[in-house]
């Protein structure tokens, strides 16, 4: 499969967009993976997910990176939630194939509806920390949210997961949106290690040109790192429910109009 000049150019503006937003909030698959269906259309879903993952994980990665360097992290959380989620990622990259988009994408749309929600009706909710949220039940539960079920999810179906886990380690920890999304970052580079893998071995990754968006990717990333360490969570909240109401407008076309 080949792509004119044009194209490859194109792909590779979308992957320096994906890592900005990933960076900030996570969602960067909103923008990739419609942009490689769309300019390779035989190209398979799989092949397309596993590209992703590819410039995913470089820009995550160094995401991860420059909050670390800058901001403390909740390593209690941070370090089982990671290891879990390349093991649950990679569990459902091998089961990507098996389940059609239009059995997932109502119950998607109804938990990003229920998100956008959550955040508009608790305006206060991540523009501060609150520590004494974080109990041991809590923090239990958090790594399994995170590194089961969101991993899970993102091997298998992957939009919106970064958005997920910051909402997650913001009302669950009472973690604020910058350092949520911090968090999401390392957990969210587990997920993308795991499902790379799954992907890699079962061929369904075009190395040449996911190398090429992983550098895109990685400039992105570490704009958007540093523009939120910059502002602050104030400006997280943001960019997160900007994601979420584009995510639910891209599922809810895919589901009613496309086609």
């Amino acid at each position: 499969m080949e792509l004119d000049a044009v194209t490859v150019a194109i792909l590779l503006t979308a992957a320096a967009l994906a890592g900005w937003v990933d960076a900030v909030v996570g969602g960067g698959g909103l923008l990739l993976l419609p942009a490689l269906l769309v300019a390779a259309p035989g190209m398979p879903p799989a092949t397309a997910l596993g590209t992703n993952k590819l410039a995913a994980i470089a820009g995550t990665s160094t995401a991860a990176l420059t909050y670390a360097r800058r901001t403390t992290l909740d390593w209690a959380v941070v370090g089982p939630a990671a290891a879990l989620a390349v093991v649950c990622a990679g569990l459902g990259a091998a089961l990507a194939g098996a389940v059609p988009p239009e059995a997932y994408r109502p119950v998607v749309l109804v938990v990003l509806v229920s998100v956008a929600l959550f955040v508009v009706l608790r305006p206060r909710l991540g523009t501060v920390a609150v520590p004494q949220r974080r109990t041991r039940v809590r923090v239990v539960v958090a790594v399994l949210v995170a590194g089961v079920g969101i991993a899970t999810y993102d091997g298998l179906i992957g939009p919106g997961t970064g958005t997920f886990l910051v909402v997650a380690f913001t009302a669950l920890l009472g973690a604020d949106f910058l350092h949520g999304s911090a968090m999401a970052k390392v957990i969210n580079a587990g997920t993308n290690a795991g499902a790379l893998v799954v992907f890699a071995v079962t061929g369904h990754v075009w190395w040449l040109l996911g190398a090429a968006m992983a550098v895109c990717n990685i400039v992105g990333a570490m704009v958007g790192a540093r523009m939120a360490l910059r502002r602050g969570s104030g400006f997280v909240r943001v960019v997160l429910l900007v994601v979420v109401f584009a995510l639910v407008g891209k599922l809810g076309y895919d589901q009613w109009l496309a086609g």
